[in-house]
C-alpha cells in the first residue's frame, strides 16, 4: 500500500524500505561491509538538475558501483539499442524531477514467467558519502540505471541477491526474448548431471556464423570465468557488453574483424595489441586508425577476433525482437512471427518423473506441437525463478535451479503408443542443465511432435513456461491424462491458448458488473467446438503485478447470439461468472459450454484500476 512521506509529501516505498533489510539477505557477499556507512537520498539531493536520461546517449550506459551485478548491466546496455524495448521497461511521461506532478515514484516492468509485471519503488537511493554506491549511468545527472536496479533489487528481495548472475536471465527479464549462452572454449560443463539415455541436440552453430547485421542487432554480452591474462585487474566472473563489430582492411591486405568492448567497470582494463596505444593500429591506415579510436567512449576498447576467442571465456546472445514483438532467429536471420507459450508444473507424485534413467520419466507434462508446414522451429524451456541465498555447499549461478531437459519426438498420428515412443531416441533435445531456460533450436517438417519437459530428479516440484517460435504456422497444446493434477481428471485431447490485455485507466477499466462502466472492460472472443459432455471448458485469469499489490479480479463468460457482436453485455446475464472478490494472482472455472461463441469480460473489482492479464482457455477438442 503506498504511504506519503510527511514532511514533503512524497512518496515512501513501505514494501522497500530504505533501511538495511532492503540491502542484505544474508551477509555472505562484501556488501555488508557498508553497513552503518549507507544513507538514503534522492536524486535532487545528490545533484543539481537531475535527468533520467542525459542529452548525450553515451553518457547513459551503465557504470558498476560496489556491487557485483555486471550481468544485469549489460542487459541494461542492449536497452539502449532498442527504443521500443527501453520504453516498455521504462514507461515514458513519468512524473520527473521539476515536474509540477512528481512525487518521488516510479514504475518499471519485467518480463516474468511469461508476461510484464510493474515494479514501483520511490527514487530514494543507497549512498556512501553523498555518492551513488551501486550502479549509474555515465553522466552523474541521469538516473535511470540507478532506478532499474532499485526495482530489479525489489523484485529479487535485496541488492544483495543482485550479487552475481546470469546475463542470459537478465536480457530476458528486461526483453521477454530468447536469449542462449555459446562457449568458446567449446567444453561442456562437467556440474551438468548426466542422463545416460540421451544426447544433447547441438545448436550447430557459433559465434562466428552470425552475420555482422545479425551482430549489431543481437544483445551479445562476453564472460570471463578466471582472471585472463590481457586483462589481468578482473577477477572471475566478469561480464562486459559487445557494442560493435566491423571488418577492417589492413595496409597489406589482410582482412580483420574488430570487436568494441564495453567494461561496465568503466575502465578500459586491456593490454593488448589494439588497446589504445597497441601495435595493431598501425597496421591500418591513419584515418581509419583514428575513427575507430574516436568511437570508443569510457570504459572501451578494441581487439580481434583471435584475443576475443583467448580471452573470453562464453558469450550471451540474445535474439532480436521486432516492434511487433517477433524473434528474429540468429540461426537464419528470420523473423519467427508466431507463437506459443503455455505454463506447467512438475507435481511429486503426479507428474514429476525426473529423467530418462527413471522408469517414471512417462508422468511427466506432456504437449503436443502440431507444425503445420516445414519450417524453422525455436523450443524454450524457461523454470520459474525463486531468487534466493545459495545454500551452503552450492555455487551462486546453482542455488535456486533445478537441471531441466526438453525432448521432443514426431509421432506419425496422436494414437500412439506412449511408452514405446519414449524408449526410443528423441528427434532433438536439449539434455538436463543447471539453467533457468534451455533453448532447442531445430527445423520441422509437418506433422504432430510430443514434448517432454523435464527435472534430472525425479520428485522435484517446479513451474515452467514452454515456449514456442516458429517461421510456420504451429499450435501447441497439453496432451492431458488422468493423472493430470488441478481438476482436469478426465482423459481426452485438450487445445489451450492464451490471450494478453491490459485494464487502462480512462478507457478499459470498467470494472465489475456492479458498475455502470463494465462494458467498457475488454472483450475477449473464444469458440468451442466439441461438446462430449461434462465438463469441457476451463478458463483462468492471471492479473500481471507484484503480489504485494493484487486487484480482486474475475471475470464473465456470455454467450454471443448468431449474429450479434454482444454490444450490450448489461443487458444479458453471463452464461458462467468467476465474480471478482478476491486478491488472487490467479482466478478459474472449470465447467460446462455448449459449442459456439462466446465472449468473455475480464474486470478488476473496483473501476479505474490498470493492469496486465493473460486469459488462458482450455477447451476440450475432438481430434
Amino acid at each position: 500500500m503506498e504511504t506519503d512521506n510527511e514532511h514533503h509529501g512524497m512518496f515512501v516505498d513501505p514494501d522497500f524500505p530504505a533501511e538495511e533489510s532492503s540491502l542484505f539477505c544474508d551477509y555472505t557477499t562484501p556488501l555488508p561491509k557498508l553497513l552503518g556507512d549507507v544513507t538514503w537520498l534522492r536524486p535532487q539531493e545528490i545533484c543539481k538538475q537531475p535527468q533520467l536520461f542525459p542529452d548525450d546517449p553515451v553518457e547513459a550506459h551503465p557504470k558498476q558501483g560496489i556491487l557485483g551485478d555486471c550481468w544485469l548491466l549489460c542487459a541494461c546496455s542492449m536497452l539502449l539499442k532498442n527504443q521500443h524495448l527501453l520504453n516498455k521497461v521504462f514507461p515514458p511521461e513519468q512524473p520527473l524531477w521539476g515536474d509540477r506532478v512528481y512525487h518521488g515514484e516510479f514504475r518499471v516492468q519485467f518480463w516474468q514467467n511469461g508476461r510484464w509485471i510493474e515494479v514501483r519503488v520511490d527514487d530514494q537511493l543507497p549512498c556512501v558519502n553523498d555518492t551513488l554506491c551501486f550502479s549509474r549511468c555515465q553522466s552523474p545527472r541521469a538516473f535511470w540505471v540507478a532506478l532499474l536496479e532499485k526495482a530489479y533489487a525489489k523484485l529479487h528481495g535485496s541488492y544483495e541477491r543482485l550479487w552475481a548472475g546470469q546475463v542470459c536471465e537478465a536480457v530476458v527479464d528486461l526483453s521477454g526474448t530468447i536469449a542462449v549462452r555459446w562457449s568458446l572454449k567449446g567444453t561442456e560443463s562437467s556440474q551438468q548431471p548426466k542422463d545416460s539415455q540421451t544426447q544433447h541436440t547441438p545448436n550447430g552453430m557459433r559465434l562466428s556464423e552470425l552475420s555482422l547485421e545479425l551482430k549489431e542487432r543481437c544483445a551479445i554480452s562476453c564472460c570471463v570465468h578466471s582472471a585472463p591474462t590481457g586483462i589481468p585487474e578482473l577477477g572471475q566472473y566478469h561480464a562486459m557488453s559487445v557494442m560493435e563489430w566491423t571488418n577492417v582492411t589492413t595496409t597489406t591486405g589482410e582482412q580483420v574483424e574488430l570487436i568494441r568492448i564495453r567494461n561496465p567497470w568503466g575502465r578500459r582494463s586491456w593490454n593488448g595489441v589494439w588497446r589504445e596505444s597497441g601495435s595493431g593500429w598501425a597496421s591500418l591506415e591513419p584515418s581509419c586508425s583514428q575513427a575507430l579510436l574516436g568511437r570508443t567512449a569510457e570504459g572501451e576498447f578494441w581487439m580481434d577476433e583471435t584475443e576475443f576467442q583467448q580471452e573470453f571465456d562464453e558469450v550471451t546472445v540474445g535474439c532480436p525482437l521486432s516492434e511487433t514483438g517477433h524473434l528474429q532467429s540468429i540461426y537464419t536471420g528470420s523473423y519467427l512471427t508466431h507463437s506459443h507459450q503455455i505454463g506447467g508444473r512438475w507435481v511429486k507424485g503426479h507428474s514429476a518423473g525426473g529423467c530418462r534413467n527413471n522408469n517414471t520419466f512417462s508422468i511427466n507434462p506432456k504437449f503436443w506441437l502440431k507444425v503445420c508446414e516445414r519450417g524453422e522451429v525455436l523450443l524454450s524451456l524457461l523454470q520459474y525463478g525463486h531468487p534466493e541465498p545459495p545454500a551452503e555447499g552450492r555455487t551462486q549461478q546453482h542455488s535456486h535451479l533445478q537441471a531441466i531437459a526438453l525432448h521432443v519426438w514426431k509421432v506419425e498420428k496422436k494414437h500412439f503408443n506412449l511408452m514405446r515412443t519414449l524408449n526410443k531416441p528423441p528427434l532433438v533435445s536439449h539434455t538436463h542443465a543447471y539453467n533457468r531456460e534451455v533453448v532447442v533450436p531445430t527445423h520441422l517438417n509437418p506433422g504432430f511432435y510430443l514434448l517432454v519437459p523435464s527435472t534430472f530428479l525425479q520428485g522435484a516440484e517446479g513451474r515452467f513456461l514452454l515456449r514456442v517460435h516458429s517461421s510456420c504456422s504451429t499450435s501447441l497444446s497439453i496432451k492431458y491424462s488422468k493423472t493430470t493434477p488441478r481438476g482436469l481428471n478426465c482423459s481426452g485431447e485438450w487445445e489451450t491458448l492464451s490471450s494478453h490485455g491490459c485494464w487502462s485507466v480512462g478507457s478499459t477499466a470498467g470494472g465489475s458488473r456492479n458498475f455502470t462502466t463494465h462494458g467498457l472492460n475488454p472483450r475477449i472472443p473464444f469458440t468451442v467446438t466439441y461438446d462430449p459432455g461434462g465438463n469441457n471448458v476451463k478458463v483462468t485469469l492471471c492479473q500481471n503485478r507484484p503480489e504485494n499489490s493484487l486487484h480482486a479480479i474475475g471475470f464473465h463468460i456470455y454467450k454471443v447470439p448468431d449474429g450479434d457482436s454482444l454490444l450490450s453485455p448489461g443487458a444479458m446475464s453471463p452464461v458462467v461468472s468467476c465474480v471478482p472478490h478476491a486478491h488472487s494472482q490467479e482466478v478459474s472455472v472449470f465447467c460446462h459450454l455448449q459449442p459456439g461463441k462466446y465472449i468473455i469480460i475480464p474486470s478488476t473489482y473496483q473501476p479505474e484500476l490498470s493492469a496486465h492479464f493473460t486469459l488462458t482457455f482450455t477447451c476440450r477438442i475432438n481430434r
